[in-house]
């Protein structure tokens, strides 16, 4: 496994991954998946910023790369400038990749990225029943900062977003 930044042509299977839990989870609260135009349009702007990483595993030769088994990204967490020193993260493992390490092996470069980049503090917005996540940014440092109790809703059901925090400076 090689995590590396995100290039052009990993659009795809990075917004594969995405309309993959858009349909089957919690992680993203939409139920609309991404179109190819604006996959593209996202992961352009996380291309222009530096901000995304990719988990590759091996591939056969140089000619035949290996599979995108998942990607991390940091973006601003709020649009308005007072918050431009602070960033969300998310982090994405390939369906039939969780358990094997890959979320921590790209966590850990994107939090460093973000550090280099000059950002101060890094959120994680997370579904308080993602027990994974909620574990995986324990083990980086976030701290528990509050949930929000019905903030969201998807597959009929209300959720609740837990936040975390982690300082970069």
């Amino acid at each position: 496994m090689t995590v590396r930044p995100a290039r052009p042509g990993d659009e795809e299977a990075v917004r594969a991954i995405r309309n993959h839990a858009i349909e089957h989870s919690t992680a993203l609260w939409t139920e609309t998946p991404q179109s190819p135009a604006e996959g593209a349009a996202w992961f352009a702007a996380h291309l222009e910023r530096g901000s995304a990483l990719v988990a590759e595993a091996a591939g056969t030769t140089a000619e035949a790369p290996g599979e995108v088994a998942g990607f991390a990204v940091y973006g601003p967490w709020r649009a308005l400038d007072g918050y431009r020193h602070t960033v969300e993260d998310s982090v994405y493992v390939r369906e039939g990749r969780h358990g094997l390490g890959i979320g921590s092996a790209l966590l850990g470069p994107l939090i460093a990225s973000a550090r280099e980049a000059g950002h101060h503090v890094m959120i994680a917005g997370i579904e308080a029943r993602n027990a994974a996540s909620i574990r995986l940014h324990d083990r980086f440092g976030f701290e528990h900062v509050g949930t929000v109790r019905e903030a969201g809703t998807k597959f009929g059901r209300w959720l609740d977003l837990t936040l975390m925090r982690l300082p970069l400076a």
